[in-house]
């Protein structure tokens, strides 16, 4: 069933409420998500985007019930991945002539996924499809927000901005809008989202916002790819988006760890007590790897001014849980932040150095050489431990 946007634009998208992993199975999503499509019905009917391959079918037929389909003037892909565009080719069975407008890149990654020899038209930043009514669509292109071929679309006099990726959030909900859904439980999955998605390209971010807001176009509603649409105070994601880009923290220490037979896990409770001791205004949080979610971490890392890493040392290493959440943060390129390392051991005793490697190599700047500890920390070691923590507090 379509959802009226504004004017003669609607939502013909598909909400995914049993959606819980993403990206194969890198992504969690507690809350589902939606793959949002939108039809205008100008004088000239445009379909922006599709919705993921599962739900193909259901989509063609949900749009032949708005629309005759062969009365679609003009497809736009801002986007080859399959969660945009996986329902293409069973719509292009039906309407194989209709011309397709997307970037360079998305014609290779389309033709690369589907093989389809459709009616491509590629276009690039400012370039125009006007769609009657004194309306046009302009186009931007989005390189690496978040895949080479993205891009956005800017519907005139709507001033509507079809984002992509940009401002999503993974959320399924009934309501469409921002102003409708739960503030907080909105914020906490669009910070996820950018956290996760989007923080390895913060740089690049921060250059398309301020070409975006060079252009001078005035936006009312920005209509993306996942999630709700933001039509109350849109500005304040791509301010939000501003802040996140610029190597953001919080007064945050969080310590992540995974241990053995508890060692571990005690010297990460007594150093969470000392950074509470030394800085009660922080925020410290406690994780142990394998028992929590990876992408809910990688958020509170985001989050993060500090991290402190442990692991005991197993076959002259560390635990393959910690050593996997490193290479995800060195994926996450985060600037600007500390850290320290911790660890028991019970012969060799090389953890600590081997964390510290992985976070040097991920970016962090190492406040210590690390907190070693043989076998199980005795009262003196665990009131060192703390002292520790103090230390970390202060760094």
């Amino acid at each position: 069933m379509k959802k009226h946007i504004k004017s003669n634009v609607h939502w013909v998208g598909k909400v995914d409420w049993e959606l819980r992993k993403f990206h194969g199975d890198e992504y969690s999503t507690h809350n589902g998500s939606s793959y949002n499509s939108y039809l205008i019905q100008e004088e000239k009917n445009v379909l922006i985007d599709t919705v993921w391959a599962p739900f193909a079918a259901e989509f063609v037929d949900n749009l032949a019930s708005e629309i005759e389909l062969d009365k679609i003037d003009y497809i736009v892909i801002n986007h080859g991945e399959v969660d945009h565009s996986g329902a293409l080719p069973a719509l292009m069975e039906r309407i194989p002539d209709t011309p397709i407008y997307c970037s360079a890149n998305a014609v290779k990654s389309l033709k690369g996924q589907y093989h389809g020899d459709w009616n491509f038209n590629v276009v690039k930043t400012g370039d125009k499809l006007d769609i009657g009514n004194g309306k046009e669509l302009v186009f931007v292109e989005m390189a690496m927000l978040h895949w080479p071929d993205s891009m956005a679309t800017y519907m005139t006099k709507d001033n509507i901005l079809f984002s992509n990726d940009a401002f999503g959030q993974h959320y399924a909900s009934e309501e469409l809008f921002n102003d409708l859904v739960d503030k907080s439980e909105l914020f906490k999955e669009a910070m996820k989202y950018y956290a996760n998605i989007l923080t390895p390209f913060s740089r690049v971010l921060t250059k398309k916002l301020d070409e975006i807001i060079a252009l001078g176009l005035p936006i009312d509603i920005i209509a993306t790819s996942h999630g709700v649409v933001w039509r109350d105070n849109p500005m304040q994601i791509i301010e939000k988006y501003s802040q996140w880009a610029d190597n953001y923290k919080e007064n945050q220490i969080t310590i992540i760890y995974d241990t053995m037979w508890g060692g571990t896990k005690r010297l990460a409770e007594r150093i969470a007590e000392g950074i509470g001791l030394a800085d009660p205004d922080v925020v410290v949080k406690v994780y142990n790897i394998p028992k929590s979610d990876e992408n809910d971490i990688i958020t509170e890392v985001f989050k993060s001014k500090t991290i402190v890493m442990g692991s005991p040392t197993v076959n002259n290493s560390i635990l393959h849980s910690v050593a996997g959440l490193a290479h995800i943060m060195k994926q996450m390129k985060f600037k600007d932040k500390k850290a320290a390392s911790f660890g028991c051991h019970g012969w060799s005793g090389e953890s600590t150095k081997v964390i510290n490697t992985l976070l040097e190599d991920a970016g962090f700047k190492l406040i210590a050489e690390g907190f070693k500890n043989h076998w199980n920390a005795d009262g003196a070691r665990q009131l060192e431990a703390v002292e520790f923590g103090k230390m970390i507090a202060g760094a």
